[in-house]
């Protein structure tokens, strides 16, 4: 069989990868994503001291429990009872949650610990309503600017 209509290499249309560096100015920054331990409650010492120390505030599709925490960023812990549903279901309102808190972290005012407790509404509503709700819970205020007790929702 002769070589000469044999594929010699790349095709014509290929480009080749992209050259190191800078990204480009459209790019996602991965960091700008992510959800870092940082704003993590991650230990059960850490969820323990915001229910024991911390207000509360409910509302009906979720309760949340706050108290500062004397770091300079906020932190979010999400407890969803197995009574909630299925495991699917469960990780979806806690991706839901930490989505919201992600997009919103800049808005909120420092120095708190947050623990959020959905209820089982939370996983029938749109995620505007969810979203909408969420804010109206978080602390508006700084730790230090808010020593009088927040009204409950």
């Amino acid at each position: 069989m002769p070589r000469s209509n044999a594929n010699t290499g790349r095709a014509p249309d290929i480009k080749a990868a992209p050259p190191e560096g800078a990204p480009s100015p459209d790019s996602v920054n991965p960091d700008s994503a992510a959800f870092p331990k940082q704003y993590r409650l991650l230990r059960r010492l850490e969820f323990q001291r915001v229910y024991e120390q911390g207000r509360r505030r409910s509302a009906s599709l979720c309760t949340i429990f706050y108290r500062p925490n004397g770091l300079a960023q906020t932190r979010l812990g999400i407890t969803v009872p197995r009574r909630l549903g299925t495991a699917v279901l469960r990780n979806r309102i806690k991706r839901r949650v930490r989505e919201i808190f992600r997009l919103h972290r800049q808005e909120l005012p420092a120095g708190w610990d947050i623990v959020l407790n959905p209820r089982p509404a939370a996983a029938r509503v749109a995620y505007p309503v969810l979203e909408r709700e969420l804010l109206r819970l978080f602390p508006s205020a700084p730790p230090e600017a808010s020593s009088a007790e927040e009204p409950t929702a």
